[in-house]
């Protein structure tokens, strides 16, 4: 009897179910309905304003093209792409209107210009007009402290949304990753979309670090030593990279600057028909004037690092390197040396940063030896640059390294993680002849600097002869060629 009423109650929620099934279906349909009503009549709105803001005084109608950027004035190697985007888009387009969004509300345009010239030596040739976002604090990788990847994702929506309200251009490039944005210009701005990516929001790398469960910046230690924490991460992973790949697919233009970044973004996006690597452009030229001869620092050697002081830039390792040769070289009573971190903060979490490699030069008791260079102007960074004889690079799978070709270009002879952009592009054997060195672990590191070291200075001229030979090819030269022609798609 029990099991009768078992069955009839049952049958009854199933009925009830089913009933539910239709009208549920109508509501959904209604609503969804009613969504893209709302969205054509925003977009039928901003393509009104967008009208507006396109008219010139004269009555004719000025093409927009907006860069979004909200770390503009941040001096890392993604600014110095930006900036040369512009000044080749308006040599090209004189006419258009020139549109950087950014969230560096606590600076003028004109600071920020002054920023572009002191830290990356250009100035741009035509005005352009900032639009400033308060809302950035929602892409702030502190605002998230799990889930980082969609908290950062679903706030640059916002971000982008933001953007969009103050200014709707014609041609929208997303030149810091934020590829969420891509479907927000292109299907509610009506706008022509591409992107400049630097390093995919996530990667296979990234998958296979917590398949693997391997420890690392983005895999924490307690998700590494539980199973079931590092399968549902995983899971989490493979959900964000197919959102990552749809999105990223709505671009009608894709650049990469690297083999590394083009071998994820074609598995993730499959939009290898638009997409083309467009390397960064370097000031090798600046560099190049540098004259080639052996380095000399009253005594010993320079060794220098150039990147900003972000997690994934792994300078601990530069440092605990640096103190394990020491430890040997001051057993062998060699001459001096110095290791010199340059590099730009962008906010506190950076600051913070530094004060901690601080704190660990000095608990490995080298804190005398080492030496930090806080967003310095170009000519200190030129003038670091002549006087050292190796360069320190050591980020996994970096995904190029303007830092690395700029060390080379300035005749320092770079040692570079085995991994990423270097390992692909850039530290390459140039007609046979070696370019530079690769290293991965702390113990590498040490042993390639006193290899390097115990060199015959007539040695390292070769090295520095051939790296130099070798940079051409990410010159700002080649950048604008390359650069203008993956773009002219988006102004046809």
């Amino acid at each position: 009897m029990a099991d009768g009423e078992r069955s009839w109650y049952l049958c009854k929620l199933l009925r009830f179910f089913y009933s539910l099934f239709f009208p549920g279906l109508i509501v959904c349909g209604t609503l969804c309905v009613c969504l893209v009503i709302v969205l054509w009549g925003i977009r039928l709105l901003l393509q009104r304003k967008k009208k507006l803001v396109s008219t010139s005084k004269n009555g004719k109608n000025q093409m927009v093209i907006a860069f979004f950027h909200p770390y503009c004035n941040a001096g890392g190697g993604g600014e110095r792409v930006l900036w040369c985007a512009l000044r080749a888009l308006q040599k090209k387009y004189p006419e258009a209107v020139y549109v950087v969004y950014t969230g560096d509300v606590n600076v003028s345009g004109q600071q920020i210009l002054e920023g572009a010239f002191r830290r990356f030596n250009i100035r741009l040739i035509h005005p352009v007009q900032f639009v400033f976002l308060r809302k950035r604090y929602l892409v702030e990788d502190s605002l998230y402290p799990h889930f980082t990847l969609l908290g950062q994702s679903l706030g640059s929506i916002f971000l982008g949304w933001e953007a969009l309200m103050q200014c709707v251009p014609d041609v929208y490039i997303d030149s810091m990753g934020y590829a969420f944005t891509l479907p927000l210009f292109k299907y509610i701005g009506g706008c022509q979309v591409g992107s400049y990516v630097h390093y995919p929001t996530i990667s296979t790398d990234m998958l296979s670090v917590v398949k693997n469960q391997n420890i690392g910046f983005n895999n924490a230690a307690f998700i590494t030593r539980n199973p079931f924490l590092s399968k549902v991460k995983l899971i989490y992973y493979y959900l964000f990279a197919f959102i990552y790949g749809l999105v990223g697919s709505c671009s009608d233009v894709v650049m990469v600057n690297s083999s590394w970044t083009l071998n994820h973004i074609l598995s993730l996006w499959k939009v290898g028909n638009c997409t083309n690597i467009v390397y960064p452009p370097c000031d090798v030229q600046t560099f190049l004037d540098i004259p080639l001869h052996e380095k000399k620092m009253t005594p010993g050697h320079l060794l220098v690092s150039v990147g900003q002081f972000r997690p994934e830039k792994n300078h601990p390792l530069q440092i605990r390197a640096f103190a394990k040769l020491l430890n040997k070289k001051m057993v062998e009573s060699s001459p001096s040396l110095k290791l010199v971190l340059i590099g730009g903060c962008r906010n506190k979490d950076d600051e913070l940063r530094v004060n901690q490699l601080r704190r660990l030069s000095e608990d490995l008791g080298i804190q005398e030896y080492v030496e930090f260079k806080i967003n310095i102007p170009f000519d200190e960074l030129k003038n670091y640059l002549s006087e050292a004889t190796i360069g320190l690079h050591t980020m996994w799978n970096e995904h190029f390294g303007i830092g690395v070709v700029e060390c080379m270009a300035a005749g320092t002879i770079i040692l570079a993680h085995n991994s990423g952009g270097p390992k692909l592009d850039i530290v390459i054997p140039h007609e046979g002849d070696i370019t530079g060195f690769l290293a991965e672990s702390e113990e590498d590191y040490a042993e390639t600097i006193a290899h390097i070291l115990s060199m015959s200075a007539e040695k390292r001229l070769q090295i520095r002869k051939s790296a130099r030979a070798s940079v051409s090819r990410f010159s700002d030269q080649e950048f604008e060629v390359t650069f203008l022609s993956s773009v002219e798609k988006l102004f046809k």
